[in-house]
C-alpha cells in the first residue's frame, strides 16, 4: 500500500456544505472495482470468522471487537508516521474538521462498524447467525437505496431505475435462500431491529467513508478515522462489560486470531475508494455477494459435505444480483 491514492489529486476541493450535496460528475468506473469490491467482501468474512474464534477464546465479544480495532487502529497510527503524505492530508481534514469546512457528522463513519459489533453481539445469540445476516443486508440495502438516491455518497444522487431495485430485492432474496438452512429462533421479532438499525449503519458508514475519501483524496484518512471511532466507542462498552462481567480469559497465543485488524484495514480502506465509482448501493450488493460466497467457502472447507443445494444456489444469486446492480450504475 503506497503513500499516494489512486487518482487522488494533491490538494482535494469538495463541496462539503451539507448531506445533500452532489459531485459535479460521477467518477470512471474501473474495470476492476467490480471484482475487487468482492474480494473486499470475502476479506469481510474472513475477518468475521477470526473474530468470531477470538470471541470464543476468549469467551467475550466485546473485548475480542476491541482487540480487532485497536491492532488496525496501532497498524494504522504506525502507517501515518511512516508516510509524510498521509500526515499532511490528515493534518488538513483535522484542522477543516475542527473549523466546520467539512461537517463533523461526516466523519464518525467508525460508529458504522461499532454498531454493527455490538449488534452482532447482542443480537446473534438471540436470532441466529442466518438471520442476523438476512436482517443486516435488508438494511444495508434499503440504507445504499435511500443513500444514493439522496446524493449522501460521494458518487451522487443515483436514481432509483428498475434495475437497481430489481438487483437490490433479488440480493435480499439470494441470501434468505442462501441462509435459509439456519433459521433456529424462537427470540421475539421485535428483536429483528438491531440487525436492521446494524445495517443502516453499514450502508452509512460506506457512504460517508466515500465523502471523507472524496474530500480529502486519500482514502486512508477514511480508514484511520473509523478505527479511532470505532476503538473509542468499542473501549468504551468494553470497560463498562468488564465491570459487570469481570474480565475475559487469557489472550490466546495463536496469531492468526489477531488478524482481524489489519483484515479491517484493507476492508474499510478499499470500501471507502470504490464507493466513489461504484456508488454506496452497488458497492454494498457486491461486498454482500462477496460476504456470502466467501462464508460459504469458509464452510465448505471447515465441513465438506454439509452445504445444501439451496445454500450453494443462494450463493450463486447474490452475485447475479450485485451484477444487475452494477450493470445500472451508467445510467442511475
Amino acid at each position: 500500500m503506497t503513500g499516494t491514492a489512486p487518482n487522488a489529486s494533491p490538494e482535494p476541493h469538495v463541496d462539503t456544505s451539507g448531506a445533500s450535496a452532489s459531485p459535479p460528475a460521477h467518477r470512471p468506473v474501473p474495470r476492476w472495482a467490480v471484482p475487487a469490491a468482492v474480494v473486499c467482501g470475502m476479506m469481510g468474512a474472513i475477518q468475521s470468522r477470526i473474530n468470531s474464534d477470538l470471541a470464543s477464546e476468549l469467551d467475550d465479544g466485546f473485548t475480542a471487537a476491541l482487540i480487532s480495532f485497536g491492532t488496525g487502529l496501532v497498524i494504522l497510527l504506525l502507517l501515518l508516521a511512516a508516510m509524510p503524505r498521509l500526515r499532511r492530508v490528515t493534518g488538513r481534514f483535522w484542522r477543516e474538521l475542527r473549523s466546520g469546512a467539512f461537517p463533523w457528522y461526516l466523519a464518525i463513519g467508525g460508529l458504522g462498524g461499532a454498531v454493527y459489533v455490538l449488534g452482532q453481539s447482542f443480537s446473534v445469540a438471540l436470532l441466529g447467525v442466518a438471520l442476523f445476516i438476512v436482517c443486516v443486508v435488508a438494511g444495508q440495502t434499503v440504507t445504499g437505496l435511500i443513500v444514493d438516491r439522496v446524493g449522501l455518497g460521494p458518487g451522487g444522487i443515483r436514481h432509483l431505475t428498475p434495475l437497481r431495485v430489481i438487483g437490490a430485492s433479488l440480493m435480499v432474496v439470494s441470501v434468505v435462500l442462501a441462509m435459509s438452512g439456519g433459521f433456529s429462533s424462537e427470540a421475539p421479532w421485535f428483536l429483528l431491529a438491531l440487525p436492521m438499525v446494524a445495517g443502516v449503519a453499514m450502508g452509512l458508514q460506506q457512504a460517508i467513508n466515500g465523502r471523507v475519501t472524496q474530500h480529502s483524496g486519500h482514502f486512508l484518512v477514511a480508514t484511520l478515522g473509523n478505527f479511532v471511532v470505532g476503538t473509542a466507542a468499542l473501549a468504551v462498552v468494553a470497560l463498562v462489560h468488564l465491570l459487570m462481567a469481570g474480565p475475559p480469559e487469557a489472550l490466546p497465543t495463536n496469531p492468526l486470531l489477531y488478524l482481524g485488524g489489519p483484515i479491517g484495514i484493507v476492508f474499510i480502506a478499499m470500501a471507502a475508494y470504490l464507493a466513489g465509482p461504484l456508488g454506496v448501493l452497488t458497492l454494498a450488493m457486491t461486498t454482500i455477494a462477496g460476504q456470502i460466497v466467501g462464508s460459504v467457502v469458509i464452510d465448505a472447507v471447515a465441513a465438506p459435505g454439509h452445504l445444501s443445494v439451496t445454500t450453494v444456489a443462494g450463493a450463486a444469486l447474490t452475485l447475479l444480483a450485485a451484477l444487475i446492480t452494477a450493470s445500472s450504475r451508467r445510467r442511475g
